[in-house]
């Protein structure tokens, strides 16, 4: 039987680092400060430029050897897909925790080896967390069963969906209606909007991989929400899901992503947590 009654907190608190400092990031430190995660505290940051004000009672560097020198737990990634290649094998050779929000990077599958690897050599864990998409746990559950498809249909405003292409600010701008940007695997979805569709690759680890799992991306001004669409059969059944993020001041990223990652944080160290 279940043992609910309250247990006594850890008494070293989780000491994470982060890498990155943009929206995401900021809205972390403010949920660490505000015990949203739990016994968890800030410790470190490390950053491409450095910054003239800064808190006090937390490092900020832009020298990772420095930053990996401080007694981090768990390092989240909040800098994108080029963070990840940079810096994820380094941080857990160092025997840290790695929590990676930018999954995309994880469709190189050389970098998904060296990233597996390290980890084999001291204990250091490589974390996904679910960032902007829900129903993972239902996902990776049916996929033990067999699935036949799992498909993904994301809506973002035209300015959510910036990919440095003319002929993509061209379609963007030329319509009021919804243009279809990408359709096709979410190993070439990820590929061409790298700061956009990380929801694509946790379904691709989660589900059927990323050869098979086909992606559809839309610019729709008629939309103000990032809207995502999940849709998948097997021998389970068929699950169908959406969900509509609210943006951040980044309109590339949604307010729920920083909950997912204070989420994740906090049940490193909860004693009763909810398992899928």
């Amino acid at each position: 039987m279940l043992n609910c009654r309250p247990m006594a907190p850890s008494a070293q608190p989780l000491r994470v680092g982060l890498i990155g400092y943009g929206t995401a990031a900021c809205q972390v430190e403010s949920g660490l400060r505000g015990g949203v995660a739990g016994s968890a505290s800030l410790r470190a940051v490390l950053m491409r430029s450095p910054r003239t004000s800064t808190p006090d009672d937390v490092l900020f560097t832009t020298d990772r050897d420095r930053f990996l020198a401080e007694p981090l737990d768990v390092v989240v990634e909040l800098a994108g897909q080029e963070a990840v290649r940079q810096h994820g094998e380094a941080v857990l050779l160092a025997g840290k925790d790695l929590l990676v929000l930018s999954i995309g990077a994880l469709a190189d599958d050389e970098l998904c080896e060296r990233l597996t690897r390290a980890t084999g050599s001291n204990g250091a864990h490589l974390l996904l967390p679910s960032g902007a998409i829900g129903g993972l746990d239902a996902l990776s559950s049916a996929a033990l069963g067999g699935l036949d498809e799992v498909t993904l249909t994301t809506r973002k405003p035209p300015d959510a969906l910036q990919t440095g292409t003319e002929r993509d600010a061209a379609l963007t701008e030329a319509t009021d209606e919804a243009v279809l940007l990408f359709e096709g695997p979410a190993r070439d979805a990820v590929r061409h909007f790298p700061a956009n569709v990380n929801v694509a690759a946790a379904l691709s680890l989660a589900g059927v991989g990323f050869d098979r799992t086909q992606v559809r991306i839309y610019a729709d001004p008629t939309v103000s929400r990032n809207t995502h669409e999940v849709r998948a059969r097997g021998w389970f059944g068929e699950l169908t899901f959406t969900i509509q993020n609210v943006p951040t001041e980044n309109p590339k990223t949604g307010r729920i992503t920083a909950l997912s990652v204070l989420k994740t944080l906090r049940d490193l160290r909860a004693p009763v947590r909810l398992v899928g």
